[in-house]
């Protein structure tokens, strides 16, 4: 008898431990982060806006403050560039064009769910006026990858173009 009384005594503590741990909170579903898809593609138009103004009043610095250290970038007839020391190279040179006026249309920015990156595409129209009064244009296609950074700012990790004829 007391070895069925020990035998019981067991199966109830069994019983009893495997309805504890089944009455233990369940973890939860992870939190899906909130959605600023909306907002973090507005703040990249608001950027591109920018760099055209700062390309026109020819402030290097601020174009360069929208790239990422390790960014790259591809323009046509050029070797890639790799880093924001070669890229600020290519935008000084860029930049340096007298009456030189950019402007960004048809722009589609699509930004990851995931909130860490976004492609920012469209067409671009440069325009420099020599000192004879003699206007060139330029358009062309862009395509920016956009890279968001831990402090919640965005930088642009790779910057590729093409020239329209």
């Amino acid at each position: 008898m007391s070895r069925n009384r020990a035998l019981l005594a067991f199966a109830s503590t069994l019983v009893a431990c495997i309805a504890a741990a089944c009455a233990q909170p369940q973890p939860a579903a992870p939190v899906a982060p909130p959605d600023t898809r909306e907002t973090d593609a507005a703040t990249i138009r608001a950027a591109d806006a920018d760099f055209a103004k700062f390309a026109a009043a020819k402030d290097l610095d601020k174009c360069m403050s929208y790239y990422a250290d390790d960014a790259v970038a591809f323009a046509p007839g050029l070797p890639a560039m790799v880093g924001k020391d070669n890229i600020r190279k290519f935008i000084q040179g860029m930049i340096a064009a007298p009456n030189m006026q950019m402007t960004f249309t048809d722009q589609t920015v699509d930004v990851a769910r995931s909130g860490d990156l976004a492609v920012d595409s469209g067409s671009f129209h440069a325009t420099v006026t020599d000192k004879k009064g003699k206007a060139t244009t330029s358009n062309g296609r862009f395509v920016l990858v956009w890279k968001k950074q831990a402090d919640g700012s965005w930088r642009i990790a790779a910057d590729t173009s093409a020239n329209e004829k």
